[in-house]
Order: C-alpha cells, then sequence, then structure tokens
C-alpha cells in the first residue's frame, strides 16, 4: 500500500543517513522541545523529520538550487585538456557535480571520448555520492577518500595513494573554492585545475527563507543547523536583501549553530560566526544527533555568557532568562583596548604575522628547578603562594628577567577554580591536589554550583594586575585556566588518576549529567578568563591536561562542544591558546575560531602537526621537555631540529611541549631561549 511505502521509506532514509555508532534513537538525544531552524535545500523532509523526532520544532526552510552553468566554457576546455593528456589526475568532490561535469561537456566532445579518457588517469573521489556517479557512467573510482570525507582526508589519501608532484590535478568544484584543499595540493607539488560545474542561487520563491532569516534575527530560534557553506552565503545574502544583517548578527549571537564540518565551519568563520557544534562524522543525521544531545546544555550557556556580559537581547521563550550579577558585569566582554605589548613577537606570532625571530616562552617557566622560586615557596604552601598575588608576581617577575623570554603567564594553579564551584580542594604534600568531596554519582551533579560571583578569585584577577603593572610594558601577559574535560575529571576522580575510569563512567552512562556539569564548568571558565583580560591579561591559554585519554570522537561529541562555546564566550580580540596534551589525533578538533593558537606537545614533529591543524593557524611548541635534562649540544640539535621543521613560517611560538621538569639546570634553560634567538632570526 500507499501508506506501507512511505513507512519503509522514512525507515530507509533514516537507517541510511546516520552512522552506525550515533543511532537517532538514543536516549539523550533530544532537543526538549527546543525551536530548530535548518536551511536545507535538497533533503528538507529529513531534516525536519528527524529534528522532529528528536523532540525540536522544525522551522526548515530552502536557501538555494544548484543551477548548471550553460554555456560552461572552462569545463569544455578542461574537457579538451583532459582528453590530450595535459591532465594527470581528477579529484571528484560531488556526485551531482560530476553529472552535470558530463552533461557540460559532451554535446562538444563526446561523451565516450571524455570518460574514456577520464578512465586512463587516477580518479579520487571524496565519498560515496561521487563513487556511485563515477559507477553509472561505467568507471570504478581509483582512490576513495575515508570518512569523514574532509579536504584533510582528502589531502592524506593524496599523500598516501598518489603523487602529485609537478602534476596537473583537476578538480571538479561545486560553487565555492576550497582554498584549504588547492593550497594543501599546491604545497605537494601539483598545478591545480579546477573547473566548476554549477552554482548556487536562491530559491525561487524566497518567501520561507526570508521568513525564517526574520526569525533568526528577532531571536526566535534556539538552534541553527547548517548543511552547507552555501547556506550561509545565502542567508547573509537575503539578510542584506531585507535590511537586517546586524539584526541577524545579534541573533546569532545567541543561537546554538551547528555545522555538518569543516567547509562550513570554515565559512561560519570568514563570515565572523562561530560553529558552537560539529559532529565527528558530515552527516544529516549524526549532525541532528550530537546537536540534540547538546543543545539544551550549549542553549543554556550560550544565554547565560550573554546574561553575565548585560547583552540585551529579546528573551527566548523555551530558556528561562539567567540573571545578571554584580560581578560577571564587573568584566565586560568588548574587544580590549590596544595594549603597548601589541606589537610584540609574541602578539604578532599570535596573529600569524612576521616576525623578525621566532618569540618563546615556556610553561612552567617560574617553577621548582629555580632557586629564587624554591626559596619562596620554602616559607608557605602551595595555595598560600598562589594566593599571594605579590609573591605570585615576584616568582614570575623573577623567572622572566633571568630566563630573557618574549611573554610571562601568571602564576596560579588550574584546580582553584573549583572551590567557589562547592569543592572542597586541598594540596597534599606528596600526592597533589585532592577533592575531598568528588562527583560520585550523576545525582550529585546538582551539587555544583554555577560561578555568580568570581569575588571568590579576586586573588587570581589581583595576580593579573599586580604581575601586569611589575612587568615591562612591551611584554604580554598570559591568563589561563584549565579546560572543562580536565576541570570535570579532577572533580570526579577526585585527584589524578591513570586510567580515567569514573570520569568516562559518567561520560558514557549519563549524557545529561555530563552535559549539566560541563555546562557549568565552561560558563565559570568563560567568567573566570573574561576576568582575567579586564585585570590585564593579552591572552589567556586553555590547559586540557587529560585530555589524551579521548578518542578523537569522544572528544568531537563529549567536549569540542563546550569548547566552541567557551572561544565564542571569550573576549573577542584577545589571542587563545588551545592546548590539549597526550594524543596527538586530537590536533584538527583543537583549531577552533580565528583567534586560536594550537599549542603542541611533544608526541609529533611540529611540521606534522601543522600540515594536520592548517597553516592559516598559528602553532605553540613543541621541544620535549626532557630534552633539558640533556647536554647543551644536544639541546642545540634539538632546538634546531624543532626550527628546521617549521621552516621560518610566521605563526610559530617556540615552548616546550610540556612544563619543565623540577630536576631541569636553570641553565639549560638560559641557553634554550639563548639558542632560540639566535637560530631563528629572519
Amino acid at each position: 500500500t500507499l501508506r506501507s511505502r512511505i513507512l519503509f521509506f522514512d525507515a530507509f532514509m533514516t537507517r541510511f543517513d546516520r552512522p552506525a555508532d550515533v543511532p537517532p534513537t538514543q536516549a539523550d538525544a533530544d532537543f526538549g522541545g527546543l525551536r530548530v531552524a535548518s536551511l536545507e535545500s535538497r533533503r528538507r523532509d529529513d531534516m525536519a523529520r528527524l529534528i522532529t523526532r528528536h523532540g525540536g520544532v522544525a522551522h526548515v526552510s530552502p536557501s538555494m538550487r544548484e543551477v548548471p552553468i550553460k554555456p560552461n566554457r572552462k569545463a569544455i576546455e578542461f574537457a579538451y585538456r583532459l582528453m590530450t593528456g595535459h591532465i594527470g589526475a581528477m579529484i571528484l568532490m560531488t556526485g551531482v557535480g560530476f553529472r552535470f561535469l558530463v552533461s557540460a561537456v559532451e554535446e562538444s566532445v563526446g561523451r565516450q571520448r571524455f570518460l574514456d579518457a577520464l578512465s586512463d588517469i587516477p580518479t579520487i573521489v571524496r565519498g560515496p555520492k561521487p563513487a556511485a556517479a563515477l559507477r553509472e557512467f561505467g568507471l570504478t573510482a581509483t582512490h576513495r577518500v575515508p570518512e569523514p570525507n574532509t579536504w584533510r582526508e582528502l589531502l592524506q589519501t593524496v599523500d598516501r595513494e598518489i603523487s602529485v608532484t609537478n602534476m596537473n590535478v583537476g578538480l571538479q568544484e561545486y560553487g565555492v573554492t576550497n582554498a584549504s584543499l588547492v593550497a594543501g595540493l599546491e604545497a605537494r607539488g601539483a598545478m591545480v585545475e579546477p573547473v566548476r560545474v554549477y552554482g548556487w542561487e536562491l530559491p525561487e520563491d524566497s518567501g520561507p527563507l526570508e521568513a525564517n532569516i526574520r526569525s533568526l534575527a528577532a531571536g526566535e530560534r534556539d538552534m541553527l543547523l547548517l548543511t552547507s557553506a552555501h547556506q550561509i552565503v545565502n542567508m547573509l545574502r537575503v539578510a542584506e536583501q531585507i535590511g537586517i544583517v546586524d539584526q541577524l548578527r545579534e541573533g546569532l549571537r545567541r543561537t546554538v549553530i551547528a555545522s555538518i564540518g569543516p567547509t562550513t565551519t570554515q565559512m561560519l568563520e570568514e563570515c565572523d560566526l562561530v560553529a558552537d557544534v560539529e559532529p565527528a562524522h558530515p552527516k544529516m543525521g549524526h549532525l541532528v544527533v550530537e546537536a540534540a544531545r547538546r543543545g539544551q546544555s550549549l542553549v543554556k550557556l550560550k544565554r547565560q555568557t550573554l546574561a553575565s556580559v548585560g547583552w540585551q537581547g529579546s528573551p527566548s521563550q523555551s530558556t528561562p532568562a539567567v540573571p545578571t550579577t554584580a560581578s560577571e558585569s564587573s568584566a565586560p566582554r568588548k574587544s580590549v583596548a590596544r595594549h603597548p605589548s601589541d606589537q610584540s613577537l609574541f602578539m604578532r606570532a599570535c596573529r600569524g604575522e612576521e616576525t623578525s625571530r621566532t618569540p618563546i616562552w615556556l610553561m612552567r617557566q617560574a617553577g621548582r628547578y629555580m632557586a629564587e622560586y624554591r626559596s619562596v615557596r620554602s616559607a608557605q604552601s602551595f595555595i598560600e603562594l598562589c594566593k599571594t598575588p605579590k609573591l605570585c608576581s615576584e616568582v614570575m617577575c623573577t623567572a622572566v628577567e633571568r630566563l630573557g623570554v618574549d611573554a610571562a603567564i601568571i602564576f596560579s594553579d588550574l584546580l582553584p577554580i573549583l572551590e567557589p564551584l562547592g569543592f572542597e580542594l586541598e594540596y597534599v604534600k606528596g600526592d597533589g591536589p585532592v577533592i575531598h568531596n568528588p562527583i560520585r554519582q550523576a545525582s550529585e551533579v546538582d551539587r555544583v554550583r554555577e560561578l555568580e560571583d568570581a569575588s571568590s578569585l579576586d586573588f587570581v584577577f589581583e595576580t593579573v594586575r599586580q604581575t601586569r603593572a611589575d612587568l615591562p610594558e612591551w611584554m604580554p601577559l598570559i591568563g589561563f585556566a584549565g579546560s572543562p574535560f580536565t576541570l570535570a575529571s579532577y572533580a570526579i576522580e577526585g585527584g589524578g588518576s591513570r586510567q580515567y575510569a569514573a570520569t568516562k563512567a559518567m561520560m558514557y552512562a549519563d549524557g545529561q549529567a555530563w552535559n549539566v556539569l560541563m555546562q557549568k564548568l565552561s560558563y565559570a571558565v568563560i567568567v573566570y578568563l573574561n576576568h582575567q583580560i579586564a585585570a590585564g591579561a593579552q591572552c589567556v591559554q586553555l590547559f586540557d591536561s587529560w585530555a589524551g585519554c579521548l578518542s578523537p570522537h569522544d572528544y568531537a561529541t563529549y567536549v569540542q562542544p563546550f569548547m566552541r562555546a567557551i572561544l565564542a564566550g571569550i573576549t573577542p580580540g584577545v589571542p587563545v591558546i588551545n592546548f590539549a596534551t597526550g594524543n596527538p589525533e586530537l590536533l584538527p578538533l583543537l583549531v577552533g575560531d580565528s583567534r586560536t593558537v594550537v599549542g603542541v606537545d611533544w608526541r609529533i614533529p611540529i611540521d606534522v602537526a601543522w600540515q594536520r591543524i592548517g597553516h592559516q593557524r598559528p602553532v605553540q611548541g613543541n621541544l620535549d621537555p626532557a630534552v633539558l635534562l640533556g647536554s647543551t649540544e644536544r639541546i642545540a640539535e634539538q632546538t634546531r631540529r624543532v626550527l628546521d621543521a617549521v621552516g621560518g613560517r610566521p605563526g610559530h611560538i617556540f615552548n616546550v611541549g610540556h612544563g619543565i621538569m623540577q630536576q631541569t639546570p636553570v641553565e639549560n634553560v638560559i641557553r634554550l631561549v639563548e639558542l632560540v634567538k639566535e637560530l631563528s632570526v629572519r
């Protein structure tokens, strides 16, 4: 019957769309009545059905239509070059694009002649759809890019399967040039010949799209799901046509934005927008499931953050307003004024600008390896030192002056932020930090407080003010905080851990409790760092010391959405160093927004790391701190190795891949700084 066919099609599309590891029926994947906008065009009904199935109120409108380029002279010229042997390999990005390409050239050159020429060269397809399109014409792809089918996996496939050095490589595009892919191919010696076969135009009836955009501008949508970079372009085009671009941008500030993958996320960044959610796999079902799982926590976090800085917007009907406290308002999230250190080597490198040499600072540069620090530390406990701003400034300024580094970081610790949230923290000699009232079961998450009054952390903000006053004006000061996963691990484990069993048990077993805990910690980090910036920090660093215990999938699922929210909430214009240690596979997930610097530990060559991250982002790292225990000759050798791997590319900040070890001779650290200054002069 017709009804049974409809039900079968609905079940088939759900199964076809979802990845095997994230079933849409997962209990904690529930929008909870959030109003979810989508600008999906090709699969509007599927998107609306998925949103509704997961408890959302769907507002889906078409945003574009595919329009083939006719006549396509450039495609015909490309076909002749292919048939005369000038093209050595072909990359196909989409199935519909390949069909359009055949249609565009067959009348001029003949379909079979074109296909025969294509069969004589390697073909690289970005995923299953272009592979299926090739099969329709009797061809089989030579190489297929593995999931999640992004430009990074495509370049890795090229590296693994085919040399493109001095080769003309055809690239079938679909509306917008992927600059990162082209740059990556050119870096491998290829001459890229893009062929564009269709563009994206506004739908013939743009009324539903305009209505959806007006609702986004008015703050009447809680989430926006984007499955294409072109949707962003057309959304802004329509907003400009109807004169509400500024209102739309304000509305999107309070809307959680979910991007299907890196290309869409990159377009958001180029348009000065931020993706709050990006699934581990760029599929519609995966996008909806992960947006549903994170939606309520991220909406609350975004509203809290905006409330804490006094942003005035129309309140959501589905999320209660969060009152603004005096302490939160005291650190307004405004773009910071330029400081005399703004043109320092360090700050220029944070922005990816050219510098006369490589700047250097070191994690744990004021520590137990220095006699001056040990002298100060002998008179009080570690926590007493952390809560005495004048002494914190003294030990850091002494270290900076003695080492000759290019930046200072405040002297503090990751964990004091947990005390105002209700955790009993003690630093036990020989054992390190201990939480005496850890969270042992999901129900105990409710007792974790929101950071409603940051005044209990004023000793940290006074440390920033004091250190800023004591440093030379030209030297940047770095503030810092622990990232929410590391803080959550301490709060759950009660101290250090090898297996993180209790942390992962909560993460896997009770997604709702995990979301609530991460939301509270993320909000606290945003408030904490913005207060440090207001007190005088020119840059901030996020330390995720324990994130290395996670797989890329788990990091993307359980941590990255909250990291994106933190980056969006930190004062604009302030560089953020995002540092996670222990697992180089996480590096592409640390990239963040356009002002992010990615910290790299010593477990991967820095040139390989930078390639994974993308050369459009600055990097920090990555000498193994154990090298400083060796001879000066070995230190020079390894320092030169790191600098040679970077090759003078702008945007590199030299640092150790973790903190300086207690046993390190201070003379070796001084020599390291001297070597970097000598060897990196441009």
